[in-house]
């Protein structure tokens, strides 16, 4: 049995009739498997580095200064530490006019810095960009910094030459190749400067105020023999020191929790992408389907041969599971392999977003492809072949005999199976699956609707143009309706994902910046002291700032509710634990800025011995408080109890200051405070801001234009990883536009015949299949630009909160590129079909 299934795939290959299934199989199981060997590279290098992305075995990280009894109790286990101390602050470099100002992240370290792991330097700007250098030895001598390469272009300063920090000037004595420790936050945007810890002091750069990490570095020492039971045990002291004192903004991270941020966003990202992959495995396993059915039809008379020589109904179907069973390891091992040369595109997208130094790929997205694919091809080649042993003996007389017919209910049912397990296996969760499946569902059948009603409104128009070509095409899509209407969905679906990231994603940026008044601020300057105010305005005023407001902004963290402790239980959503864990910037003014508005209760009224607050309505939502809720907040180590008295809603996008909690000036009079403002520098004055970091060091000056530039950076790279991904998409829609029309091609062929027997010439056949595509493409267009729209308007409107114009951009775009590769593919399925001769044709039916 075996020979004889080789001998018929053989036979089958030749005759073109596997070709396709295989393409297509190839297709679905390269989108996942791009995927998944980028992400297994990616866990493989966290798994790997896990030591040197603490730098520690332990790490205590908190938002005031490591208490001594910790750093005691772990030198009494015998254990190593040292400690790091990082902050945002201004870099500066030259004299006088000449100086160049550039917001970096400070870190201060402390001997033995890192206890696992080793930071590479080189003295050598393109060496360090391309995260090359020696090993280091030691940390910063007294006196002199390490730098990100990044730095020397924005500061105009090279190797040994002099940086201002604070009160204190350093020599440049290197360039940070690698720091394994980095992390990925807010501050990974700002470029590194590191120094040693007993040189903190000496900048006078940490004031009231500021916000700054401090982390407790813990290690086994080298002659240890079971490092993790002692570096497990610091940990669980340390856990039950938190617990039992409710410690606020004190996380401990471990090998087992480490870096929780990145693993985190690489769990979002491998579900993201693998979803994206999924809709292209979906489309083509749709494919799959259309191109098993044809299988099967062709191999009707064939099959009833073979029964009429002795073949058994199991003995049919044995031979095509083994047949079936070749193409799926052959297509599956494919996929496999162009989606493992498909993720070195993805590494090279992506940059420097991801380690260059990744170990190689294991085995197992290799392994899962191949699942990926043999389960594609069981729950959607299956149905329609296990159709063949119900062919009857006598169809080889009788051959107008109609195909064999299963249970409909029973082939749905195996393909929704196979959907389902595919969908919860890469989503990993019950229900994102579930909503992915509706998402799924709904847009084939909105879609479906839609491209009926157009194949409807099509039909009146059959004779408004007297062209016959124009006619043959009409009546071409009215006679087969149901491929045509798949055609269309499973190309708009390809095209519309492509159109949000491309078209739709600039009209999003335009409307973004057309919300932004002309005179949003792109500038704010944070840790202005008290003494400090109104020289800085003065500086600000003589620059030509119009308007430069400052307010008090006040650290503390919340302790209590209502009465209630704030413990890690008190609140189980992931955003509504960060918030309450977080020091809070807290305010205090008299008057409301004009950019909010009050939804619920009043404005204090700034009553002496009478605490209020007013609160951001979006953050009294996720922490569930109302009007009328006490909060009490730890301040400096004094507890301060408020009464909330108002909710106010924000207006984010006016890019000014904003404050989730504001408190009455009565409340606080005793309280230390920094302050902070927000402008608009006009677009020369530049220098203005390098002189304010010469004269006052402790400033942290933000440009905005220049952190949105950052970002804009990391979101294109993003951004055109996934556009990647999509093309296995769009390919995947051609598929399917390419299997509906082969599964036509006979009857095609045989309509043909007689239309050319009967006075239709070639020429005008070949106009009413250019016609035909034309309309295909063109509604699939319509639809996919009207869906990439409509997500456009969703996103404007009820996510970023900003006007959204309809640009008829999308829609040329999507017209012409519907029309183009329907035309593609409608060429490729159907160049046969004129030309067989018509008498070959009449002979033939």
């Amino acid at each position: 049995m075996i020979k004889l299934a080789l001998s018929m795939t053989a036979r089958d290959w030749r005759a073109g009739q596997l070709r396709f299934l295989l393409i297509a199989l190839t297709v679905a199981v390269a989108a996942l498997s791009a995927t998944g060997f980028f992400v297994d590279r990616l866990r493989s290098g966290l798994d790997r580095d896990a030591h040197q992305l603490l730098g520690a075995d332990v790490v205590v990280s908190t938002d005031l200064p490591v208490r001594p009894e910790w750093r005691a109790e772990a030198l009494r286990r015998g254990l190593v530490v040292t400690d790091t101390v990082v902050f945002p602050s201004m870099a500066t470099a030259g004299e006088g006019e000449q100086s160049q100002s550039m917001l970096a992240s400070l870190k201060a370290v402390g001997p033995g810095y890192p206890l696992r792991g080793r930071l590479k330097l080189t003295t050598d700007a393109a060496q360090a960009e391309q995260s090359e250098g020696a090993g280091a030895d030691g940390i910063p001598a007294p006196g002199t910094v390490w730098l990100d390469a990044g730095l020397l272009g924005s500061l105009g300063t090279r190797v040994g030459d002099q940086v201002k920090l604070g009160d204190k000037t350093f020599t440049v004595a290197q360039l940070i190749a690698s720091e394994p420790d980095r992390g990925a936050n807010f501050l990974a945007f700002a470029p590194r400067v590191m120094l040693a810890l007993a040189d903190l002091e000496a900048t006078n750069l940490i004031q009231p105020g500021s916000r700054v990490t401090y982390r407790l570095l813990v290690a086994a020492p080298p002659s240890s023999k079971n490092t993790a039971a002692e570096a497990a045990a610091f940990q669980q002291w340390m856990q039950d020191t938190i617990k039992q004192a409710n410690l606020k903004g004190v996380r401990v991270e471990s090998l087992e929790n480490g870096r929780p941020e990145m693993r985190n966003t690489l769990d979002r990202a491998d579900r993201f992408l693998s979803l994206v992959g999924l809709l292209s495995a979906m489309l083509a396993a749709v494919a799959v389907a259309m191109a098993a059915r044809r299988f099967m039809q062709r191999h009707l008379d064939a099959c009833a041969m073979l029964r009429c020589l002795g073949l058994t109904q199991n003995q049919v179907t044995a031979m095509y599971l083994y047949e079936f069973l070749l193409v799926g390891l052959a297509g599956s091992a494919m996929g496999v392999a162009v989606g493992f040369g498909a993720h070195y595109v993805l590494l090279e997208v992506l940059g420097k977003l991801v380690a260059a130094n990744l170990p190689g790929p294991t085995i197992w997205p290799a392994l899962q492809g191949l699942a990926t694919g043999i389960l594609l091809l069981a729950a959607f080649a299956l149905p329609p072949i296990l159709q063949l042993r119900k062919v009857p003996h006598n169809r080889v007389i009788r051959r107008e005999q109609d195909a064999p017919q299963v249970a409909a209910l029973a082939t749905y049912g195996l393909g929704f199976a196979g959907f389902a397990s595919l969908l919860l296996w890469q989503a990993g969760d019950a229900m994102l699956a579930l909503y992915t499946a509706l998402g799924f569902v709904a847009a084939f059948g909105v879609f479906a609707l839609v491209a009926w009603l157009g194949l409807k409104a099509l039909k009146p128009l059959r004779g408004a143009i007297d062209h016959q070509s124009w006619r043959f095409a009409i009546t071409s899509l009215q006679r087969r309706p149901g491929a045509t209407i798949v055609q269309v969905v499973s190309l708009a679906l390809g095209m519309m994902a492509l159109l949000v990231l491309t078209v739709v994603r600039e009209d999003l940026m335009t409307a973004w910046r057309n919300a932004t008044p002309p005179d949003a601020p792109n500038r704010f300057i944070i840790n202005i002291q008290p003494e400090q105010k109104d020289q800085i305005a003065a500086r600000l005023k003589s620059a030509g700032v119009a308007y430069a407001p400052q307010y008090p902004m006040i650290r503390g963290r919340l302790a209590a509710v209502n009465g209630q402790p704030v413990t890690a239980e008190t609140y189980t959503e992931d955003r509504a634990r960060g918030l309450a864990d977080r020091e809070f910037n807290l305010s205090t003014m008299a008057t409301m800025q004009a950019e909010n508005e009050i939804v619920a209760g009043k404005w204090f009224t700034d009553a002496p011995g009478v605490a209020e607050a007013s609160v951001e309505e979006g953050i009294a939502k996720t922490l569930r408080w109302k009007v009328g809720d006490k909060l009490n907040f730890n301040i400096a180590g004094s507890p301060v109890e408020v009464t909330i008295t108002s909710l106010r809603k924000l207006e984010w996008g006016s890019m000014r200051v904003n404050f989730f909690v504001i408190i009455n000036p009565a409340a606080l009079t005793e309280v230390s405070q920094s302050w902070i403002t927000a402008f608009h520098l006009p677009g020369q004055q530049g220098p203005v801001m390098n002189a304010l970091t010469r004269d006052f060091p402790n400033l942290t000056i933000v440009d905005v234009g220049g952190l949105l530039r950052q970002v804009q950076a990391v979101l294109d790279q993003v951004v055109t990883a996934i556009e990647f991904l999509f093309i296995f998409t769009l390919a995947s829609g051609l598929l399917v536009l390419y299997a509906a029309l082969m599964g036509s091609q006979d009857e095609r062929t045989r309509e043909s015949g007689l239309l050319r027997a009967l006075g239709a010439t070639r020429r005008q056949l070949s106009q009413a299949q250019l016609i035909e595509f034309t309309l295909v493409g063109a509604l699939a267009g319509v639809l996919a630009a009207t869906g990439a729209a409509v997500m456009g308007w969703a996103l404007a409107t009820y996510q970023f909160k900003f006007a959204w114009a309809f640009s008829p951009s999308v829609w040329m775009v999507g017209l012409f590129a519907g029309a183009v590769c329907a035309i593609a593919g409608g060429w490729l399925g159907l160049r046969s079909v004129l030309r067989q001769p018509p008498l070959q044709t009449l002979r033939e039916g």
